[in-house]
């Protein structure tokens, strides 16, 4: 059994606002460099670890981690809407596994995703991909969330987990650096808000409304035209070194409260990297293959994009 991780930040701006210079050239011959990696891995399981916007998993049930043994897209950022090619037996048995290591983790036999699984997902395998995958929901949005030591314990059962599956496991996590996206808050939401919080369906056309606004905020931002927490890349430094280092136990210093006021509202989708590499460190040292960032001022948010594998196993 071997065990990879790879690890991407996601944007909706990406491909929708041109982050200037040849950075998006840069970003894309990096995920080009993953891409190759992956295809020269060739693993048997693909574990996807992402977030979710209010697009998929609402209020009306926010569990801090949950594995879908079936799932469907839906469809925001031009990723894919519909049933996904999920590997339901492996997802069941990774649910049970885990269950069974004492830590905590829904099951969800129609997980909604959005394109915080699929994005990078789609980067690698492309769109309208077939390979079959085990999508698991991060909450980094839905207030309160977990303390990120509980983070990385779910991280090192999910790498026991894979273990025991006996297979070459890919470990996919999607999300961050430092972002500072306005993510409504249930406390000072607005009634209608908090419905939409809740439970929300949304058309096709209501969607392509929302991102068209969301791509035209963005677009002022980057001409300077409106201002948000700027990206903090002192602070994605700093995260990308313990990830670097190999010892994830540093991470049960770092607050929630630390991460919002350093990294910004969207930076606990690092919640997704802590728990792939506290994966891999189980199966002893690693090392980086991919190692690139770019703090991208006119997206307003630090991209990173790496991959590491195990000592030994390449």
């Amino acid at each position: 059994m071997t065990l990879a991780v790879a690890a991407m930040s996601h944007a909706p701006s990406f491909g929708n606002v041109d982050p200037g210079g040849g950075i998006f050239a840069e970003i894309n011959t990096a995920i080009d460099e993953v891409r190759t990696f992956v295809e020269d891995y060739a693993p048997d399981v693909t574990i996807a670890l992402g977030p979710d916007h209010f697009n998929g998993v609402m209020y009306e049930m926010m569990p801090p981690f949950c594995v879908g043994a079936q799932a469907n897209g839906v469809g925001d950022w031009g990723t894919a809407a519909g049933p996904l090619p999920v590997d339901g037996e492996t997802a069941r048995e990774l649910h049970r596994i885990i269950l069974e290591d004492g830590i905590d983790i829904a099951r969800s036999e129609r997980l909604q995703v959005d394109h915080g699984v699929l994005q990078p997902l789609e980067f690698i395998y492309g769109h309208g991909f077939t390979h079959p995958f085990v999508p698991v929901f991060v909450n980094s949005v839905g207030l309160p969330l977990t303390p990120m030591n509980r983070v990385r314990l779910f991280g090192e059962a999910l790498g026991r987990a894979a273990r025991k599956l006996d297979k070459k496991v890919l470990i996919l996590a999607s999300g961050g650096l430092s972002h500072n996206p306005p993510i409504p808050v249930w406390g000072s939401a607005p009634d209608e808000v908090k419905e939409r919080l809740v439970h929300s369906e949304m058309t096709p056309e209501q969607r392509a409304v929302r991102e068209s606004t969301m791509i035209e905020n963005i677009r002022k931002f980057a001409e300077g035209k409106a201002t948000t927490q700027p990206l903090n890349a002192a602070w994605d430094t700093k995260i990308l070194d313990a990830f670097r280092g190999g010892d994830l136990s540093v991470v049960d210093s770092w607050t929630n409260e630390w991460f919002g006021r350093e990294g910004g509202s969207g930076a606990h989708e690092v919640r997704t990297w802590i728990a792939a590499f506290s994966a891999l460190a189980t199966q002893g040292s690693y090392s980086f293959v991919v190692d690139r960032y770019w703090p991208v001022e006119t997206w307003g948010a630090g991209f990173g994009v790496v991959a590491a594998i195990t000592d030994g196993a390449a």
